[in-house]
Parts: structure tokens; sequence; C-alpha cells
């Protein structure tokens, strides 16, 4: 499995257990997701982008 193969299954199967409580991942958080697992952005850089509400 490659790892755009294993980012979409992660973002599956975590699409599915934040369902359960009514949460919901929209495109913006997979893309920023997507950022950090590639090292675009740190931790903390995602970490702000969640407080101030910029996920682009």
């Amino acid at each position: 499995m490659n790892f755009e193969e294993k980012f979409n299954l992660d973002i599956e199967n975590l699409k599915n257990d934040l369902a359960i409580e009514d949460m919901f991942v929209t495109d913006e958080d997979v893309n920023m997701l997507k950022k950090y697992s590639t090292n675009e952005i740190t931790l903390n850089e995602a970490i702000n982008n969640i407080i101030k509400g910029n996920l682009n």
C-alpha cells in the first residue's frame, strides 16, 4: 500500500470514528492533515490554523 492509499484509508477511518460522535471531517481538514503528514506544515502551524479557523 503506498502513502496515498494508506492516507486515504486512515482518513476514512477517522471520518467514521468522528461521525459516531456527530463530528465531521471537511475537505479543508483533510488538506491540512495531508500537508502535515508530508511535512509541508509543522504541528504548531496545524494547531494555529485550527485555532484561527484557517484550514486552507
